[in-house]
């Protein structure tokens, strides 16, 4: 198999993928409206490894919870390593999809164990909003890659279109380890990889259009499986 993972520190930016692209936001919030965050940190400071001096003395304005302000990149990783879900998020992207950034948002936002991009290497990580820097992100050139990949690990691929023969996603049971895999903006889900899919599930709709974003699709199929096996707790709690 030539997939190959690529840690969240060793993410490139947008800019280096499209010459003359404008920088991406060292912070979610810069040029984004209203800041968050917050300053920098009171005396005495905390005695922890975890935490990072240049952030404590000049403030964090980073698009973290509460609970990780001031901590080091790769102190969040290595925190959210223990306890990210068991399904993996894979997208094919052949032709630079917008959409993939939404995508790898909101597998941060469920912490889906990885994400996989299959196709082109290069992805348009606008957005991502630099979430893909708390994500471990694998490269896949094809879906007979990822499907090589998958069998490996004994984790069926589920495929997420609105096409002939889907089942509802609705009234599947998605199993606790698994691989939801989406296409593109408008092509949807190629041929090969439906082919590869050991179910299809489409997500149920009752207005006009015939489709749905696909970044919204994702966000969906991603909730139906928190909705199904995630641990919910209380709002606020550490």
């Amino acid at each position: 198999m030539s997939s190959e993972k690529t840690a969240p520190d060793e993410q490139r930016p947008e800019a280096a993928e499209e010459p003359g692209a404008p920088t991406e936001p060292v912070q979610y919030d810069e040029g984004y409206g209203q800041e968050i965050g917050v300053g920098p940190h009171p005396a005495p400071w905390p005695q922890d490894v975890r935490y990072d001096p240049e952030l404590l003395a000049q403030g964090d304005r980073r698009n973290v919870v509460d609970r990780y302000r001031y901590w080091t990149r790769e102190a969040i990783v290595a925190d959210l390593d223990t306890r990210r879900h068991e399904f993996h998020v894979a997208v094919e992207n052949w032709g630079h999809d917008f959409n993939i950034g939404s995508v790898v948002r909101t597998a941060n936002a469920f912490l889906a164990q990885e994400i996989h991009i299959v196709g082109r290497r290069r992805w348009n990580r606008r957005g991502a909003m630099v979430t893909d820097r708390y994500q471990h992100v694998r490269h896949h050139p094809g879906t007979e890659d990822l499907t090589a990949w998958a069998a490996s690990e004994s984790l069926p691929i589920i495929g997420i279109d609105n096409l002939p023969g889907a089942v509802p996603l609705e009234t599947t049971e998605l199993p606790r380890r698994c691989v939801l895999l989406f296409g593109q903006e408008g092509p949807g889900l190629t041929e090969e990889a439906r082919r590869h899919a050991s179910v299809v599930c489409s997500i149920a709709q009752f207005g006009s259009t015939r489709s749905i974003n696909a970044g919204a699709a994702a966000a969906i199929a991603m909730h139906a499986w928190i909705g199904r096996h995630a641990v919910i707790e209380a709002p606020g709690t550490p």
